[in-house]
């Protein structure tokens, strides 16, 4: 089976920065989307940056300009930068991996930002 680890969460101050990364198990350019997910207290689960096979991304108006997504496809890993941080950052953040039809999700890395 597919598996998504994800790894870089942790506690920071208003305005730092953190990386995470999402290592899986296979070769990512076998998906057809890759993208980053956080689900905050009380609040569903939203998109916050996706890349496509194409290196295509989209970024969640609230994180524009501070985040980027990239990926390293030799090391099968996509990245998520995450630069300016506020406190309503603060969520579990999810990787996922698309298919046409299958898709796969990591167990989530969490991110708290102090103010």
């Amino acid at each position: 089976q597919v598996q998504l680890v994800e790894s870089g969460g942790g506690l920071v101050q208003t305005g730092g920065s953190l990386r995470l990364s999402c290592a899986a198990s296979g070769s990512i350019s076998s998906f057809r989307t890759m993208g980053w997910y956080r689900q905050a207290p009380g609040k569903q689960r939203e998109l916050v940056a996706s890349i496509t096979q194409a290196g295509s991304t989209n970024y969640a108006d609230s994180v524009q300009g501070r985040f980027t997504i990239s990926r390293d496809n030799a090391k099968n890993t996509v990245y998520l930068q995450m630069n300016s941080l506020k406190p309503e950052d603060t969520a579990i953040y999810y990787c996922n991996a698309q298919r046409w039809v299958e898709g796969y999700w990591g167990q989530g890395t969490q991110v708290t930002v102090s103010s």
